[in-house]
């Protein structure tokens, strides 16, 4: 059977959302419903941030309905929020509610378990973020930390290649899912829910809903650290990290170039402007070593990220050569921390850990989330 849009709304008109029995549908609510190849749902159900704790039920309820379809493969579901009256792309729809805006700001709820939430981003692709966000979780847990990373880059997941871990995780009691493991590390990726060439073909709202359900229904248990590998630029992954859950900071990765750098500075000036700590800035890809001669180059520059973290006055976390054993061993699914943690590179990732670790543990607790509004 054909899942249909039709198909969904019958279901979820059996919603209630108040005293009153008035239904999901009929409220006004519910976003565009979308039904992807795969057979997959998505939708959102607006809220005031006063009513976030109240309409989580009714969200598990609606996705519970949905999942009961037959035919239905995933359903993605989400909470959002805009300001009442708002401006631009976060005006809520002529058909939504009008709510009474929350005296109070309310505090984003933490993740259980999880004592920091961190962020490895950069302003645009290709400079390695997600082996640096590896093997930075990898050298916290070096630490003797408990460690989980999250892979929040929907339209290019990473982890799996980069740990070598293949396979789907396991589906615990209350649609909670188990977190897959390598070298101690707790993952979970979009690329371990759906096939490896499988081209993510998702709208924001879709994205934001599956951040949302990796980040609070998968069974992390207790950790001190989870990182974030987001995806890179300053979209909705990142606005629905920061109103999501708590950041602790933000790392950002950047190749010394200019070009680079200007959008390292977007991403430094997204993080500040949302209220969220930059840890620090890391230049990857600074130095090649020739293997056969020794002689040092510097293909994209020198230099430029540690200048532009003391222009910013944020701090600056070490370089990271261009080296080929990094890459080759990324390739392999065997981390260079990993396979090699005595290592001249395994050391410049440990070393950023630590600064990173020692910000955290000897900082100010981590503040509420901000709430997003988009003028």
């Amino acid at each position: 059977m054909a899942i249909t849009r039709e198909h969904v709304l019958q279901a979820l008109s059996t919603i209630p959302v108040d005293a009153g029995g008035t239904s999901l549908v009929a409220s006004g609510r519910l976003s565009d419903i979308v039904v992807d190849d795969a057979a997959r749902v998505m939708f959102s159900i607006a809220i005031d941030p006063s009513e976030a704790a109240g309409m989580e039920r009714v969200r598990q309820a609606a996705e519970a309905a949905v999942q009961g379809l037959p035919g239905v493969k995933g359903v993605f579901a989400s909470l959002t929020a805009d300001r009442p009256g708002g401006a631009g792309a976060g005006t809520p729809s002529a058909a939504a509610p009008r709510r009474p805006q929350a005296a109070a700001q309310p505090r984003t709820q933490r993740i259980p378990g999880v004592k920091h939430v961190i962020a490895v981003a950069s302003g645009k692709g290709g400079v390695g973020k997600s082996t640096t966000a590896c093997n930075l979780a990898l050298g916290l847990k070096a630490l003797g930390l408990k460690v989980g990373l999250l892979d929040a880059d929907i339209y290019g997941p990473s982890m799996p290649k980069l740990f070598g871990v293949h396979g789907k995780p396991q589906l615990l009691e209350g649609r909670i899912l188990e977190p897959m493991e390598a070298y101690g590390i707790k993952l979970m990726s979009i690329g371990f829910l759906v096939d490896e060439e499988a081209a993510m073909i998702w709208r924001g709202p879709m994205v934001m809903s599956a951040i949302t359900q990796m980040l609070r229904e998968v069974a992390w248990d207790d950790l001190d650290v989870l990182v974030v590998d987001m995806p890179p630029g300053t979209g909705d992954a990142q606005l629905t990290m920061a109103q999501a859950t708590p950041l602790a900071g933000a790392v950002i990765v950047s190749t010394p170039q200019d070009l680079a750098l200007i959008d390292a500075r977007r991403g430094v000036s997204m993080f500040k402007r949302v209220e969220i700590p930059i840890l620090g800035i890391v230049e990857n890809m600074a130095t090649f070593v020739c293997p056969h001669c020794g002689q040092s180059s510097h293909i994209f520059g020198h230099g430029g990220a540690r200048s532009e973290a003391e222009r910013l006055g944020v701090p600056f976390l070490g370089e990271v050569p261009l080296n080929m054993s990094i890459r080759e061993l990324s390739d392999a699914g065997r981390p260079v921390v990993a396979t090699d943690p005595e290592g001249p590179h395994a050391r410049i990732y440990k070393d950023m850990a630590g600064q990173i670790w020692a910000a955290l543990s000897g900082g100010a607790p981590a503040r509420p989330a901000p709430r997003i509004v988009i003028e």
